[in-house]
């Protein structure tokens, strides 16, 4: 069964959602984003989410917008993307999922991108800006290397277009809880009960919940209803606000984790 198929089941047959972590690769520099990934890891994060640092990340608040100019500015690129997963994969067996846009992986080649993917020891592909209907190739490099598509759906994406989503999808679904980009909200979107069953009147597959969810109570909100709940501005800005003593970020998101973590729990 492949890793990302493990996670979700393992929550299920726990009696809780999966916990999904986001940080960018590379922010604020290799060895400290190293660093953070393995504290996530280490407090009960199920999947972990690397955002690959991109110049105009449509989909992002201020605060990814932010963690990828630091990323950059740090040095990051594909090719030391690539070098973190692989080092990620020498600790831990949690998958790996890639949060990108096609730009980067159209640049590189498609099938070469998903097979470096791959290699690097990377579960799966969420590409922000590509409909699964121009996402042939992407799918198609895919299912060739072992590597699961993530597609996002909206509030506003009609049934019809769920069908087809999913379809497409081979990992999990991205259910984007609200309208407009990534960041911390006061209170969780009131209609993610009514969504869930929306989409699960068209698949099987496990369905995460993200955009807008920050404290343990909005993950305990969420998970009452989704297989899987994703925080990552949130976790971010525990980066952001260490960035003065960089040795501070890795135990801060050790205990932000842990909090957050908890509230995956069903009663």
């Amino acid at each position: 069964m492949p890793r990302i198929a493990q996670a979700f089941a393992r929550a299920r047959a726990e009696n809780r959602a999966a916990f999904v972590a986001y940080l960018c690769a590379g922010d604020p520099d290799f060895d400290t984003s190293l660093a953070a990934c393995r504290a996530l890891l280490a407090s009960g994060v199920d999947l972990l989410e690397l955002g690959v640092p991109f110049s105009d990340p449509l989909a992002d608040g201020l605060t990814n917008q932010l963690a990828a100019q630091r990323a950059l500015e740090s040095g990051m690129t594909a090719a030391r993307v690539f070098e973190l997963a692989r080092r990620i994969r020498e600790f831990s067996g949690a998958p790996i999922v890639f949060y990108t846009y096609y730009n980067l992986v159209f640049a590189n080649g498609v099938a070469a991108y998903v097979r470096a993917a791959k290699s690097a020891g990377v579960d799966g592909i969420l590409t922000l800006d590509l409909p699964p209907e121009e996402a042939d190739e992407v799918t198609a490099a895919g299912g060739a290397h072992g590597v699961d598509t993530v597609f996002i759906i909206a509030p506003t994406t009609p049934d019809a277009r769920i069908a087809r989503i999913a379809a497409a999808t081979t990992g999990f679904l991205y259910y984007v809880s609200r309208e407009g980009v990534t960041g911390v909200r006061d209170q969780v979107a009131g209609n993610i009960p009514e969504a869930m069953a929306r989409i699960r009147a068209h698949t099987q597959l496990p369905v995460a919940v993200g955009f807008g969810i920050g404290t343990r109570a909005q993950v305990t909100q969420v998970a009452a209803h989704a297989d899987g709940v994703v925080v990552g501005s949130a976790l971010v800005n525990c980066v952001r606000d260490h960035l003065a003593d960089r040795a501070q970020i890795a135990p801060a998101l050790a205990l932000r984790a842990a909090d957050l973590s908890a509230g995956v729990k069903r009663a």
